[in-house]
């Protein structure tokens, strides 16, 4: 997700949750959903569908309404609660104990009776894909930044908590680098704002060729502020991808201009969410002064690791 283009998630990317107890229903859907081009994990019940998807990302749960410990109603709760983004169909045979609008209701995106039409199926998936390609373009005008067409500041208050919740559950490290251009002020006042936005553009550049596609997310913070959530990876690897940067930027040698980069690990600790969080970016931002007052044009690591939080 390195750019927030509103074709990242195409159809070869769909990964489909289904979930029933019939282990016959079960391998129908399978074969369905992969002559439909796409690809499918079962589950065979609520309780494990839970499980998958705290550890799997779902474009789509295919989902039976009575099944033992967790049945369908409990599992599309959990689904709205927990994965707003994904996409819901209701599969039941039981037509007359929860109807259409009961599951509508419950916010299930399609409903679907056993026994069920292989045709009829493959049209309500692709009218949910339809509907999420012109939600997520509809997202992208309004969380990109034209100029440098990286996502925005208001979305990065929303990726970093939504990345720092999911590298919790999953139990992998997240790093936030803060970077800005130092002298720019100095550079837009000698040659002009229209310079300075082919800086900022060359930046958007860089950013993208130096960091992972569709795993590093990347944004324009403000004026000249720039910031990367790069999760999946340990520090050595994040500060290659600091170094990889300001080589970039300097060979394109913007006259007196330079990068400078501050670099800090979320720590997940005892209060709450958003004061994590902001004492996570509270950290990248000193380590961006740090790199300044050291010199600009250079890169500094905040030291605090996540080993350092409570258990």
């Amino acid at each position: 997700m390195t750019t927030p283009s509103p074709e990242k998630n195409s159809d070869k990317n769909v990964k489909i949750l289904i979930v029933d107890d019939d282990p016959l229903v079960l391998e129908l859907l399978g074969i369905s959903i992969k002559s439909f081009g796409f690809e499918s994990i079962a589950a065979n019940n609520g309780r494990e569908a839970i499980d998958l998807l705290e550890t799997n990302e779902f474009t789509m749960v295919i989902t039976d309404m009575m099944m033992p410990e967790v049945d369908g109603m409990e599992l599309l709760a959990h689904v709205r609660k927990r994965h707003p983004q994904t996409a819901v169909i209701v599969v039941t045979g039981y037509t007359g104990t929860f109807s259409y609008m009961d599951v509508i209701r419950a916010g299930a995106n399609d409903f679907i009776s056993k026994p069920f039409n292989s045709d009829e199926l493959e049209a309500k998936i692709h009218r949910i894909l339809n509907e999420q390609k012109l939600i997520k373009k509809l997202e992208y005008l309004s969380n990109c930044d034209p100029l440098t067409e990286l996502f925005n500041r208001r979305f990065f208050d929303k990726k970093i908590n939504d990345e720092a919740h999911r590298a919790s559950r999953q139990k992998y490290p997240i790093f936030l680098f803060m970077l800005d251009v130092d002298e720019f002020k100095e550079y837009n006042d000698r040659f002009g704002h229209p310079e300075g936005d082919k800086v900022l553009m060359a930046i958007g550049d860089i950013l993208r060729k130096c960091t992972r596609s569709d795993v590093d997310l990347l944004f324009r913070y403000g004026g000249d502020e720039f910031a990367i959530v790069s999760p999946h990876i340990n520090r050595a690897q994040a500060c290659a991808i600091g170094e990889r940067i300001l080589a970039c930027f300097n060979q394109r040698s913007f006259a007196n201009t330079g990068i400078s980069l501050g670099l800090a690990e979320f720590v997940r600790s005892n209060a709450l969410w958003a004061e994590d969080l902001a004492d996570l970016v509270t950290r990248a931002d000193k380590a961006l002064y740090t790199a300044k007052s050291l010199g600009r044009n250079r890169m500094f690591s905040d030291e605090t690791t996540a080993a350092d939080s409570p258990p």
